[in-house]
């Protein structure tokens, strides 16, 4: 028992040893970058408001959700505390801005985020119908993979051409350097991540898991999670030479060993510090390789981050 309390006690100076390491480095370094001051008049259309004649996919800094599907997962105040990643709905995370989706799926084509079960997988297609037939020049990419644990849903595939095949933005390496008005009128790129069938076929609908890449560590502590992002970042090559998507993840992740083990106090250790993430891309010299950022509980201010950054880039500020 000593043993345990004294493990906990180190732990929770690490904790806070981390969090104050941020605090100082925003402190010191502050949070502007070229784009900063930029705030998108209507979020649920950004990427119109940019001008889809201008905007090339790899100069885009997508707003992304991580385990995107979990607002109402699980049971209130029993489960849900440990498995929610979000509050809003897939259709409320794209009219504020989101992009990038990353769903979680089990053998049932049910949502799931461990061993925890959502609503089908149904619910999150018919919000991105729903939203992409409301606008006009918006680009989601919908991640779906088969959760760790979990057997893939049968021809699951199939299911996914089958709902958004209209829509669907076939594979081809040439995407990267369009711009969004050569895609259009298509607006999905789905990449499916099974995790033993078989892979999409190059030139087909759906793109395989090798076109969205990320380092992710499991850590809840947020400097380590903040230094390792932008060390795998700086491994990059810069964005507009990339034939994937590369993914950095503003999350830190609740651990077995520590007494919190509710998803939002542990990940708003880090979730304040996207600003500072992107002024300190710049600062150390590889702000061209951030592409995909990706949050929990995502808000109208990590959006506008993103967005002021794409901005920026468009107008070759940046």
């Amino acid at each position: 028992m000593g043993a345990q309390f004294s493990k906990q006690v180190e732990r929770r100076k690490a904790i806070s040893a981390e969090k104050k390491a941020l605090a100082d480095l925003q402190q010191n370094g502050g949070c502007d970058f070229p784009g900063s001051d930029y705030h998108p008049p209507d979020r649920a259309n950004w990427m119109s408001g940019l001008n889809p004649d201008n905007i090339r996919i790899h100069q885009i800094v997508w707003p992304g959700t991580h385990d995107s599907a979990t607002n109402d997962i699980g049971i209130p105040l029993v489960t849900r505390p440990f498995a929610q990643c979000q509050s809003l709905s897939i259709y409320e995370q794209l009219k504020t801005g989101a992009r990038v989706l990353d769903i979680r799926v089990q053998e049932d084509r049910r949502v799931c985020h461990g061993i925890i079960l959502s609503h089908s997988v149904d619910v999150v297609i018919s919000d991105v119908r729903k939203f992409i037939q409301e606008t006009q020049s918006e680009i989601v990419v919908l991640e779906i993979r088969t959760e760790f644990g979990h057997d893939d849903p049968p021809d699951f595939d199939q299911y996914l051409v089958d709902q958004l095949g209209e829509f669907l933005i076939h594979h081809d390496e040439q995407v990267f350097s369009k711009t969004i008005s050569e895609l259009l009128p298509k607006r999905v790129i789905c990449v499916w991540k099974p995790r033993k069938s078989a892979q999409p076929k190059p030139g087909g609908p759906l793109w395989s898991s090798g076109y969205l890449k990320d380092n992710w560590i499991d850590t809840d502590l947020p400097s380590t999670k903040f230094e390792s992002n932008l060390k795998f970042l700086g491994e990059q090559s810069p964005a507009a030479n990339r034939k994937y998507f590369y993914r950095v993840e503003n999350t830190v992740t609740p651990q077995a060993d520590n007494p919190v083990l509710c998803v939002r106090p542990v990940t708003d250790r880090i979730r304040g510090y996207a600003r500072m993430f992107i002024c300190q891309s710049f600062a150390r010299g590889f702000a061209d390789r951030l592409q995909i950022f990706s949050t929990d509980f995502i808000d109208e201010d990590f959006v506008d981050a993103c967005v002021g950054l794409t901005s920026a880039r468009v107008e070759g500020k940046a």
